[in-house]
Parts: structure tokens; sequence; C-alpha cells
């Protein structure tokens, strides 16, 4: 993105605040166009002579491209981060409190989280099993279940992603 004096060309195609074409104008009288509206000057191609630039709400331009970023790159499919978190079967509320909002976080800043209860006796599974399922409920609005709960020997566990 070029913005303001990074613009270089001598004279540019300007498009105004609400998209009014204002015709081919000096750098310099872009550039006062652009201080006197509060804006950005904001340079859209280099292909064509001369270049096309508009006026944008100052900051917005940036806003703008980081948005379309953060877009691509939740759309090109990079994998994301998986987050474990582990658990016991027998919890406190805090504990338990402390570890929701841990995960919360973690999904809401586009990864994924691996939740993880260690069993130490048979009698465990049923409970670690419920505990889960509250988790997975309780989180429904940061992330949903990838995968079911699984219990496997010593452990439990359920994946989570964003949504």
């Amino acid at each position: 993105m070029i913005l303001n004096e990074k613009v270089k060309a001598s004279e540019v195609q300007l498009t105004g605040l609400n998209g009014e074409d204002m015709g081919i104008v000096s750098r310099a009288e872009a550039l006062a166009m652009a201080k006197q509206y509060k804006a950005d000057l904001v340079g859209t191609s280099l292909m064509s002579s001369p270049p096309p630039c508009k006026l944008v709400a100052r900051g917005q331009a940036k806003q703008e491209s980081n948005k379309a970023k953060h877009d691509e790159r939740k759309r090109s499919g990079v994998p994301m981060k998986v987050k474990e978190l582990r658990l016991t079967a027998n919890i406190e509320d805090h504990d338990y409190e402390t570890k929701r909002r841990q995960a919360g976080k973690w999904l809401d800043s586009g990864n994924s989280v691996q939740l993880v209860i260690k069993l130490q006796g048979a009698k465990e599974g049923q409970r670690a099993r419920e505990l889960l399922e509250q988790l997975a409920k309780d989180l429904t609005v940061h992330g949903t279940k990838e995968t079911g709960i699984q219990v496997s020997g010593k452990q439990a566990a359920v994946k989570l992603c964003p949504h």
C-alpha cells in the first residue's frame, strides 16, 4: 500500500472521499487536499500513468489493509497453532474458571485448543467426560468442537476450533 508522501508520481488520477472523480491533479495538490480533508492519499495501482489514487479517511486505509491480510490468512488455510490445556477430573471451581478463561482467550486469538484430562483411576473416565462436555458447552461462544470427546486409557481429550 502506497500512502501519502510515498506516492512518487508527479500527477495522479484522484478520487475523492465519497468516490467522486476529481480528475488528474498534481501530487502536491493531492497531498494538500488530503491534509485539508484530514485524509490519507492512497495509491491503488502503479501500473498506469498517471497512477490512480484516492482520498481515504485517515487511518482507515491501514485498518482495511490489516483486515484484508487477516482475512487472507484465515482463508489460506495456514495451520493454526494448537494449545493444549491440561486438567484433572477433580478440578476446583476457581481452577476450572481460570482454564475456561485461558481457553477462551486462545480461541479468540484464532488458535485451536486441545483440552486434556489425565485420568488416575478407572472411575474418573465418566467424570472427565462430563467435565469436558461442560467446558465445551461453556466455550461455545468462542469456538466449536472439532472432535468428539475421546476417552482412551490414561486420558480424555477434546479439540475446539475458533469460529
